[in-house]
């Protein structure tokens, strides 16, 4: 008897990632990426240590250390003062006291990191996913998927790690209607050479703005050698949900021109910047139907506040590979379905509460208790009942 094959559609962060703790734990499994070939895309990554000791768990995180940097702390400072709100050791402080550091990095290098883990075999690209035809609840039976080239495949468990606009979750509970925030973000990556004046380069420093909606968040991304600039503003004549569109480099400055003279020195220091708008999702009732479900983006979209929406993803990736292991490789429908419902009632409380917090946008700034994020073992949560 074959064991289970689990299609996962996307192959993103969350989607590899559940790829290997899959294939780890003895299942066959197929993602689905509808891009014709990986390419390195996005501009940075954050991850707390929550998600790198998840990282570890797959085998993955030797190699982000070998490209990734580890900051000194998290720091809070104002806009206007840059008086130092808040302070947390990072670095070593955090592998002591959580298991793992923050790292950060190139979000392509993570991908890359995760694809090597995964056999090529088991990622069929250029396949993007239309639709999908489940059997009803509790029949036995394959998942039909159907491609845009007119193609077909039959999958035991469909997974959709396929983010924001997730056809999976559309197929499983029709079409939603996302909420534009008003708000906007700019992204940028700066060679630290040219910030050789300004303070802290090597730490997470959020500066906090006049606004819940206004901060300016820096990080050192290639083992220090650049420096990661993430910045948020209100602005509600651009709509675009896109992380690749470009902005205006001179828009970006003079969103920002009564800031503290050192938060501007980072942005006078940016050649060019992509720009998105940012949207707000409420948390979902429900995840899973039967044999499908969701995770990451797909089913907990979140603003970026608290950095943690690819490290939601990645915890849930361990936990859903630990249930339908509980499950076994010779489950039948009933007791795959079983596993997807328990996977979901493990996360759902803890996603919905990341969602709502990096909504408010609050975290942290003056100092607050950072250990229910960090100290969150995916390897070790009790699997649900």
């Amino acid at each position: 008897m074959q064991a289970p094959l689990i299609g996962i559609n996307g192959a993103g962060i969350g989607g590899l990632a559940a790829a290997i703790g899959l294939l780890r734990a003895g299942f066959r499994v197929r993602v689905y990426e509808q891009a014709s070939q990986f390419a390195r895309v996005g501009a940075d990554i954050n991850l707390t240590p929550n998600a790198v000791r998840a990282l570890d768990g797959l085998g993955v995180g030797d190699e982000l250390r070998k490209t990734a940097a580890q900051p000194s702390h998290r720091i809070s400072r104002m806009w206007d003062s840059g008086e130092t709100t808040s302070c947390l050791e990072m670095a070593q402080t955090a592998q002591t006291k959580y298991g793992a550091p923050q790292l950060t990095m190139h979000r392509a290098d993570l991908l890359q990191a995760l694809e090597q883990a995964v056999p090529a075999d088991a990622i069929a690209l250029g396949k993007k996913l239309v639709s999908f035809e489940a059997p009803d609840a509790g029949q036995t039976g394959s998942i039909r998927l159907t491609f845009a080239d007119g193609t077909h495949d039959d999958v035991d468990v469909l997974i959709g790690a396929d983010g924001i606009h997730s056809v999976v979750r559309r197929g499983l509970f029709g079409q939603e209607s996302p909420e534009f925030t008003g708000v906007v973000a700019y992204r940028a990556v700066v060679p630290a050479e040219k910030l050789s004046g300004v303070p802290n380069l090597g730490a997470f420093t959020k500066w906090w703005g006049p606004n819940p909606s206004s901060q300016i968040v820096t990080f050192p991304l290639n083992l220090g050698r650049d420096i990661f600039v993430f910045a948020t503003t209100p602005q509600d004549s651009w709509t675009l949900e896109s992380w690749t569109a470009p902005g205006d480099v001179h828009e970006l400055r003079a969103m920002y021109a009564n800031y503290h003279s050192e938060a501007r020195a980072l942005l006078d220091a940016c050649d060019s910047v992509l720009k998105s708008a940012l949207y707000v999702r409420d948390p979902l009732p429900q995840w899973s139907r039967d044999r499908v479900s969701l995770l990451g983006d797909a089913s907990h979209p979140m603003m970026p506040f608290m950095a943690q929406g690819a490290g939601m993803a990645i915890e849930d990736a361990v936990v859903l590979s630990r249930h339908l292991a509980d499950a076994g490789t010779r489950a039948d429908a009933a007791t795959l379905a079983n596993a997807l419902a328990r996977y979901e009632a493990a996360r759902r409380e803890r996603t919905a509460r990341v969602q709502i917090g990096s909504r408010g946008n609050q975290w942290l700034k003056e100092g607050g208790n950072a250990d229910w994020v960090y100290e969150y073992d995916a390897w070790q949560v009790p699997l649900a009942a």
